[in-house]
């Protein structure tokens, strides 16, 4: 089967015959309908060996990890799920059995840094196995080509959001650092889970006004025009300027959550740099409770997908629109013939 694949590592990837691969006992086999693109699988091609060598890394490996499709084949034991079955797959690997995993922390998992898309063969290509029922969340009449990009990009924003939903009562600020694929996530979640004000940041006027279209009530250029202080300010951008400008932006007692990787530092003064008497926090990834939170949202009705649809023959060509920032969704690729 044709697959998107690291081969060497610090090489670019590429398309290549790959063997279907077969479950295993307590596996399934996934036709993938479609597999979400992230600027993570960009980074992945750049790690020397040793460094893919440390952490558990095997090439060659298949790319991607927002995956969606229907189960085709059942490994031994496998129960409680039948082919044809329309499911996503959980972006982050964990093992289930680790005490972090036990307190619902999967996403701290020790045992997660390979999995599916990253080390280890992922959704670029007609077929991936994963383990059964964990990876597994059932999409019902959910579309599987909308419901990729949920199990990461969604899942992602959910968990910051969670985080900071007991903050945001009645007369409470949201302000979003960057309304792209994550951030369009964070303005439905906070109009889905709170009674906040949300409010849009983006340089970009194609979306502030999407910002407007998904819930928020406000969108401006930058955060020194959100209208004061915000009980909540989520970076999704990551830069140093968007740092500074986020924590500027925290009102006392208030929550500053860092969810973009855009290699930024803070540099100010420990005394009035910081908010006072608010809670500062990053992350990376999300846990198996985000992933079936925002599918259910997303079965509801009350928060959406939009995608844009590539044919696996032209994959590059759909990093390249991610990279120039020229989608008008999430990127998705699609292993058949279905993308238009």
């Amino acid at each position: 089967m044709p697959a998107y694949r690291i081969v060497e590592w610090e090489q670019p990837p590429r398309l290549v015959e790959a063997p279907v691969p077969e479950p295993g006992p307590g596996e399934v086999l996934v036709a993938v309908a479609a597999n979400g693109l992230c600027h993570s699988d960009l980074d992945m091609a750049k790690i020397p060996a040793e460094i893919g060598d440390v952490i558990g890394w095997r090439v060659p490996f298949t790319l991607g990890h927002e995956i969606a499709g229907h189960v085709a084949g059942l490994g031994a034991g496998v129960t409680g799920v039948s082919e044809g079955d329309a499911v996503a797959l959980v972006s982050p690997a964990s093992c289930g059995g680790c005490p972090a995993c036990r307190r619902g922390h999967d996403s701290v998992c020790p045992h997660g840094l390979a999995g599916r898309g990253y080390g280890r063969d992922g959704g670029l290509a007609p077929y991936v196995v994963a383990p059964a029922p964990r990876a597994l969340v059932p999409l019902g009449r959910l579309d599987p080509v909308v419901a990729g990009p949920l199990t990461d990009a969604g899942a992602t924003t959910h968990h910051a959001v969670a985080r900071v939903v007991p903050r945001l009562g009645d007369g409470s600020t949201a302000v979003v650092i960057g309304v792209g694929g994550l951030g369009a996530f964070a303005v439905q979640l906070l109009r889905a889970l709170t009674p906040a004000r949300i409010v849009g940041v983006d340089t970009n006027p194609a979306r502030r006004a999407l910002a407007l279209e998904l819930g928020a009530h406000e969108a401006v250029a930058d955060v020194a025009a959100a209208g004061g202080p915000a009980e909540v300010v989520l970076d999704i951008v990551g830069t140093d300027a968007t740092i500074a400008a986020g924590l500027a932006g925290v009102a006392p007692y208030g929550a500053f959550g860092l969810v973009g990787a855009g290699g930024g530092t803070f540099a100010g003064p420990w005394f009035g740099g910081l908010p006072r008497d608010a809670e500062v926090f990053t992350f990376q990834g999300s846990s198996i409770a985000d992933v079936h939170a925002v599918v259910e949202l997303a079965q509801s009705g009350a928060i959406t997908s939009a995608v844009d649809r590539y044919p696996l023959a032209r994959v590059a060509d759909a990093y390249a629109a991610m990279v120039a920032g020229t989608l008008t969704g999430r990127a998705v690729v699609l292993p058949g013939d279905e993308a238009v």
